[in-house]
């Protein structure tokens, strides 16, 4: 093998090598942003519930509509139409009642741990918001009188 077909050789492997390199870091930095994204609605969601439960409502509304066209495929009675709407509503419900400053801390939290390094702009963020969510989810815990310890909310 001559000289010169090592050196295209060496040359391609490393173009290739930069190439997944290049793949991978935008791969991560784009989980990172989508991440902080998310972080990012609940904490909204949680300054305006009105758009949590739109979000929830709209939801429901397609979980309902599916159900209803399953029962008139005959793929279930009245009765368990019934009862599969009922149990729609009941989840609706309960996640209502969720914390979303628990879900922003929890999606700024996989930001900076799953998705660094590389320490991306959304990682920054993410580091900045989680501090601040995981403040403001420790006073809303307080006001609900539901009593915690600080490594529960790691």
């Amino acid at each position: 093998m001559a000289y010169s077909d090592l050196k295209r050789a060496a040359l391609a492997f490393l173009a290739c090598g930069l190439a997944v390199y290049g793949v991978v870091y935008m791969d991560v930095v784009l989980r990172a942003r989508a991440a902080y994204l998310e972080g990012e609605k609940y904490l909204e969601w949680d300054r305006r519930p009105e758009l949590k439960r739109a979000h929830l409502d709209a939801l429901l509304a397609r979980k309902e509509s599916r159900l209803r066209r399953e029962r008139q495929a005959g793929r279930f009675s009245d009765e368990e139409l019934a009862q599969r709407l009922t149990l729609a509503r009941f989840e609706r419900d309960e996640a209502m009642k969720e914390s979303a400053l628990k879900y922003a801390f929890v999606w700024f939290q996989t930001a900076v741990e799953l998705f660094s390094p590389p320490e991306s702009r959304w990682v920054r963020l993410s580091r900045r918001k989680m501090a601040a969510a995981r403040e403001l989810w420790k006073k809303e815990l307080d006001a609900k009188k539901i009593p915690y310890q600080d490594y529960m909310l790691d």
